[in-house]
């Protein structure tokens, strides 16, 4: 399954940022995180998590202030956490725990959360072989933006696995990521393009154009 994206997916919120920009101290932080900020509760999770901003890196710290944010209901601290425990990052290793909180972040279209429920479907990780839920996963993701999903979708429906094979369709998704500069997908394109007549790759690369058009509208 080399031709499968394999990397699962942190979830990691571009809040800390605000440490650097406002110079507010962790100790602050900390302060309004206790006191419900769920802005600050953010900021701390990342900031433990990789080490910076006046932070030692710390995974239980990183995890314990994910894991309250996941509790409110926030989906990327529940993709992040489910993550901690599929890794074992500051909390003991429970695939079951991390299919849970994936699961809840999916269920609010988080696409971080559908590609590693995905991914982990492809690998059997934690869970049976099962290429039809891999397959619905990935396209929850790939019709949110996840380039990573869009490559395994294609290569799902080149290789017929968990759907049927539909090589225009294949083409398309794995056309839409290596747009978006995936180096598999850029590899992988012109073996699937030479499935396809010239009427079906044209269609499917206008369909790709457009595609990237409502990318562009979006950012």
């Amino acid at each position: 399954m080399r031709s499968f994206a394999i990397a699962l997916l942190f979830a990691c919120a571009i809040s800390s940022a605000v440490l650097a920009q406002t110079n507010v101290t962790i100790a602050d932080l900390t302060l309004r995180a206790e006191a419900g900020d769920r802005t600050a509760m953010r900021a701390l999770a990342d900031a433990y998590y990789v080490g910076r901003n006046g932070a030692e890196q710390d995974f239980a710290k990183a995890a314990g202030w994910f894991r309250r944010l996941a509790r409110s209901g926030d989906a990327r601290a529940q993709t992040s956490l489910g993550l901690m425990y599929a890794r074992g990052y500051g909390v003991e290793k429970n695939l079951a725990e991390a299919h849970r909180w994936w699961n809840f972040a999916a269920a609010q279209n988080d696409p971080g959360a559908q590609y590693n429920l995905g991914l982990t479907y492809v690998q059997g990780t934690g869970v049976a072989v099962d290429y039809a839920r891999a397959a619905r996963w990935f396209r929850e993701a790939a019709r949110r933006g996840h380039v990573l999903a869009q490559h395994n979708l294609g290569m799902l429906l080149h290789e017929a696995r968990g759907v049927e094979r539909n090589p225009q369709e294949a083409y398309y998704w794995i056309k839409v990521a290596a747009l978006q500069g995936d180096e598999q997908s850029q590899q992988a394109l012109p073996s699937l393009a030479a499935a396809l007549t010239a009427a079906q790759r044209s269609d499917a690369d206008e369909q790709a154009a457009a595609w990237m058009e409502k990318v562009k509208k979006i950012q």
